[in-house]
């Protein structure tokens, strides 16, 4: 995929927008994936540039993750922080500091809970993370044997436990994800949306399975970038393999959004 394949219509319509509207992915989007999930930081010199889009633009920067957000501050280490959606939309902290979680119901509650005393009971403490709305099992790093027995015995495991308690398993690249239902990326991009005028130009970018949903969400009102080294079937519009061309689209968005802007300031 080559910038150049992204229409100039797109362009033209960020060069002329009040506020344009950039909505990110993190891991395997801005930062490669790690063994360790707690070394997962941007590519180099991204964080910099990000900081130039989100200070230095008119640009409306949001961050939509998996993770939670206080997982995810130190990681993305952007001062100020942008908006930011954590675990699939159920955490939202503005971009002035202030937060919001939607109420999960009592029964996922209880589920969640019965999981993680389960995979305690098989000596996964080290391979689970708990999210507010979900709990995760990762396995990147690990022998491909050793992958296929984790999913065999997390999803025999959490299959019947997601039917008494209405929750859903959900595959991402490294792991599976027992989720309380009823918010994801798709629906966390269907609320900004609806916060901006029709016609805002948008892009968002993001790698996994779990972005699906949101390119699904943007189609029609936006641009969906897949970013990954391999393409695969989509409802992205295009594909950009990282970093290069990760970097090359942002800074094009940074150049353009940027021109727009000093002109409206010398106004």
């Amino acid at each position: 995929m080559s910038l150049l394949q992204i229409s100039t219509h797109f362009w033209q319509q960020l060069a002329k927008a009040d506020r344009p509207v950039l909505l990110l992915d993190y891991d395997g989007t801005l930062a490669p994936f790690r063994v360790d999930r707690d070394q997962a930081i941007p590519y180099p010199g991204l964080r910099e540039l990000l900081g130039e889009i989100h200070t230095e633009t008119l640009t409306r920067l949001v961050i939509i993750s998996g993770r939670a957000i206080d997982d995810l501050l130190p990681l993305l280490g952007l001062e100020p922080p942008p908006e930011i959606w954590g675990c699939h939309g159920w955490e939202r902290m503005f971009s002035n500091g202030k937060r919001s979680t939607a109420a999960l119901p009592a029964s996922a509650q209880a589920g969640l809970k019965e999981a993680l005393a389960l995979l305690g009971e098989k000596n996964l403490d080290r391979r689970y993370e708990v999210k507010p709305a979900s709990v995760a099992v990762h396995w990147r790093g690990l022998p491909v044997e050793e992958q296929a027995r984790l999913r065999r015995e997390t999803e025999t495991t959490w299959n019947h436990l997601a039917d008494r308690s209405g929750l859903q398993i959900h595959s991402f690249d490294g792991g599976l994800e027992l989720r309380c239902p009823g918010k994801n990326k798709g629906t966390a991009i269907r609320e900004i949306l609806a916060e901006e005028e029709t016609g805002t130009p948008l892009a968002f970018l993001g790698d996994d399975l779990t972005d699906e949903d949101g390119f699904r969400e943007i189609k029609g009102r936006g641009l969906g970038l897949l970013v990954r080294q391999e393409n695969r079937p989509t409802q992205a519009d295009a594909h950009l393999r990282p970093p290069d061309e990760l970097f090359a689209f942002l800074e094009k968005w940074r150049t353009t959004v940027r021109s727009t802007s000093r002109l409206r300031q010398e106004k």
